[in-house]
């Protein structure tokens, strides 16, 4: 064997054994991935999002995805004549924009329970709306009627608990029902984060657009890697943080402080990002930790 290729395979065994410790300290641990974005449009980055995770399953972990489809949502309606609409960065959802968002996300969702059978692994794909696994309440946004959006009220833990222990992959389509069994859209963030305080994960994970979060947007030399509840609470106030970072940002927050170990913003863009953020010293994109974690990292 020529030295080059000797060193390739040598550096291909620093990376397992990097991973190593990773893969004991999260063996059994509940991992939540909201997957959105455009991870969610390219192909190649779609196949690798859930390369990686069905990795994570292999290797002993118990990931639950819960995905978005806002841009695949946006196309429909469009095609169906009508234009988007966005009061606070939350979609404004009538009934037929509703009939429409059900639709595209469970076609999503069993296209994304195909992707992980064809790599070998057993997937379910559910709605909010089976065994009442999500249930809602209407969603206001600054006091503002956007319709049919729902807030999480409650998650039948139960319904995942037992997916988990039968060895399947769980992938979840943010709709949920009220208790007059209205359908109602859920922002993908706000379910993942829901799910995730429900289960007590041990990470929550957020497929964005961007590489994290930045202490001034306009510079993305400031990219902050990470923060603790305090810190990530301090900047929420100080103005700097507006538009989807803010209340994606609120919701991490939230998660830490009802029993989340750790979440992490990652940009999907980026190819294997989550085996990167998760199985690497260094890391990418920035982890919120509660204020006791911080020097444990």
């Amino acid at each position: 064997m020529n030295e080059n290729k000797l060193h390739s395979l040598q550096d291909k065994a620093e990376v397992l054994i990097e991973a190593l410790p990773y893969i004991q300290k999260f063996n059994r641990k509940i991992i939540v991935v909201k997957y959105g974005g455009s991870a969610m449009v390219d192909e190649n980055l779609k196949k690798q999002v859930i390369q990686d995770v069905t990795l994570l399953k292999l290797v002993g972990f118990k990931p639950v995805i819960v995905h978005g489809g806002g841009k695949e949502i946006s196309k429909w309606v469009k095609l169906s004549g009508m234009e988007p609409e966005f009061i606070n960065g939350l979609r404004k959802t009538d009934e037929q924009t509703m009939e429409i968002a059900e639709m595209v996300l469970n076609k999503v969702n069993k296209s994304l329970v195909q992707l992980v059978e064809e790599l070998g692994v057993n997937a379910i794909g559910i709605s909010g709306k089976d065994g009442r696994l999500l249930k809602v309440e209407k969603k206001y946004s600054d006091g503002q009627d956007i319709g049919f959006v729902g807030e999480v009220t409650e998650v039948n833990t139960r319904i995942i608990y037992d997916m988990l222990e039968k060895d399947f992959l769980p992938i979840i389509c943010p709709i949920g029902m009220d208790d007059k069994y209205q359908s109602y859209n859920i922002n993908a963030d706000d379910a993942a984060c829901a799910i995730a305080k429900a289960l007590g994960a041990e990470k929550l994970a957020f497929l964005t657009d961007i590489e994290g979060v930045y202490k001034d947007p306009s510079d993305s030399a400031t990219l902050i890697s990470e923060l603790t509840v305090s810190e990530a609470t301090e900047l929420l106030g100080s103005g700097f943080i507006g538009g989807g970072m803010l209340p994606k940002l609120q919701n991490c927050v939230d998660a830490i402080e009802n029993g989340v170990s750790r979440v992490h913003i990652l940009d999907g863009r980026i190819a294997h990002c989550l085996l990167l953020e998760i199985f690497t010293k260094k890391g990418i994109g920035t982890v919120i930790l509660p204020d006791d974690m911080a020097t444990q990292e």
